[in-house]
């Protein structure tokens, strides 16, 4: 009987991945470093969960008999994928199983930081009604949002943000065919041009060599002074230094983040100490239905390798 060894990492309980667990397996739930954790892997042929911290070559000589390790999240960008090659175990992410997810906290972020969300709640539980002044708050509707990344997620966001009657335009380096833009509604743009000319930047990009500080000094001056800046992809796509300098002297109207450099962040991180920021604690993906999304993804490309068939979701850099 073929072994799925399940890292949970405290996002999803136990008895729910119990709940979603296929027949004819041999599930164990171990977290790393626990007493369970070696003898576990020793016989597992598969490993599931929030996983890609630990792929290093240290695992794959603990699981010598590994054939599909399963991430749980969309980024794999704590994975040693020279590791991976090395062992020639397929690495696979969650195939978009929290795209609704982190897509919806996008619009979130744009909603909070456009009015002025987090100082409303302030200014009333404080007894300051409406505060000194009434706060300049601004709609969505006929804005134009610029999305960086028009993967499965940027795909979403772009449906929502229409429902709220935005103009969307997107740049990424994989540009849609024509009847695709068409579809979706969207029009390619250049990336100084999208920073330009957008309303709201929404950033949905893997982390990878490429797109690590993408977003640093020189362009986020190229935003508009009234721009939004929204961040639901990882915290290192924008250089976080001059992220701060740009907020603080006004370069351009406020950020929504849901991720940063160093995460969880520390207690003296100057985002903090601003007002035009709205900061979520990395949890745009891992809701109760995204869960249960994942794990139904993951098993279900578990038995794909069972029954001796490629896995899905694959992650581009170890595809032939």
């Amino acid at each position: 009987m073929s072994r799925i060894v399940v890292v949970t990492g405290g996002m999803v309980d136990e008895a729910v991945v119990q709940e979603m667990a296929p027949d004819g397996f041999e599930l164990l739930v171990a977290g790393p470093g626990s007493p369970e954790w070696l003898p576990a892997l020793a016989g597992a042929s598969y490993l599931v969960g929030f996983a890609d911290m630990l792929v290093r070559d240290g695992l794959y000589a603990a699981a010598p008999g590994l054939r599909l390790v399963q991430v749980l999240s969309a980024g794999y960008d704590r994975a040693d994928l020279g590791a991976a090659r090395r062992a020639g175990v397929p690495l696979a992410n969650n195939g978009g199983a929290n795209s609704v997810a982190v897509s919806e906290h996008a619009l979130l972020l744009m909603l909070a930081v456009s009015r002025q969300l987090i100082r409303q709640h302030a200014n009333v539980v404080a007894g300051r009604w409406r505060g000194n002044a009434t706060p300049r708050l601004h709609e969505l509707r006929g804005k134009v949002l610029g999305i960086i990344g028009i993967g499965t997620i940027g795909k979403k966001v772009a449906r929502l943000a229409q429902a709220f009657g935005m103009i969307v335009h997107y740049y990424d380096i994989a540009r849609l065919p024509e009847d695709q833009e068409d579809l979706l509604n969207v029009r390619f743009r250049l990336f100084r041009e999208l920073l330009r000319t957008s309303d709201v930047v929404s950033l949905h990009v893997p982390l990878n060599e490429r797109s690590r500080h993408m977003l640093g000094a020189r362009e986020l001056a190229w935003l508009r002074s009234t721009a939004i800046l929204v961040n639901t992809s990882r915290g290192p796509v924008i250089d976080e230094v001059a992220l701060h300098v740009a907020l603080s002297a006004g370069t351009f109207a406020g950020a929504g983040l849901d991720v940063f450099d160093q995460e969880p962040p520390p207690a003296d991180n100057p985002l903090f100490s601003l007002d035009n920021v709205v900061l979520t604690a990395h949890m745009a993906g891992p809701t109760q239905e995204s869960n249960i999304a994942r794990l139904r993804n993951a098993f279900d490309n578990v038995q794909r390798v069972e029954r001796g068939e490629k896995p899905l979701w694959v992650v581009p850099e170890l595809l032939p």
